[in-house]
């Protein structure tokens, strides 16, 4: 039977805490990079003019919005944060804590449910000029420190 990677472990997490969520994983072996990708929906009742980061304009009915949370091996000073709601390292040769894992998905659901309620916000009111997504490093630190049951380390799998 093949053993249960970090990669497993975390898609089985998201299956089960994210639900009604779009999400993906997307893996890049040669940089030992892992993306979640999540995607959320709002229904663009008011028909407001969005405009994304790289300066595209929409008016669209439904507003697609995506983010991701990047886990790396090592050294993150060649990964330009701003560009994720989080980067969590991990080490290549032991993987990542089940906990941090389970942690990860269950404060990853909480962001995109208060993120939904704040994306309809946004589309309803004119006056807010941005949208993004809250990550609080702290809260993730604590939502890890309640998980239960035994913490087992997950390797990093094989390719």
């Amino acid at each position: 039977m093949k053993k249960q990677t970090m990669l497993d472990y975390l898609e089985t997490c998201l299956e089960k805490e994210l639900g009604e969520y779009d999400f993906a994983i997307d893996w890049d072996t040669k940089k030992h990079l892992v993306e979640v990708i999540v995607v959320l929906y709002g229904h663009n009742n008011q028909t407001v003019t969005v405009e994304d980061l790289e300066g595209i304009v929409s008016e669209e009915e439904i507003i697609e919005f995506e983010d991701s949370v990047l886990l790396c091996a090592g050294d993150t000073d060649a990964i330009d944060e701003e560009d994720y709601l989080a980067v969590i390292s991990f080490d290549k040769k032991k993987g990542m804590s089940s906990h941090t894992l389970k942690g990860l998905a269950k404060y990853l659901a909480a962001v995109l449910v208060e993120g939904e309620s704040d994306l309809l916000d946004f589309l309803q009111d004119e006056g807010q000029d941005v949208f993004e997504l809250v990550w609080n490093e702290k809260e993730f630190e604590e939502t890890v420190a309640t998980v239960k049951g035994e913490d087992v380390l997950l390797p990093y799998p094989r390719y």
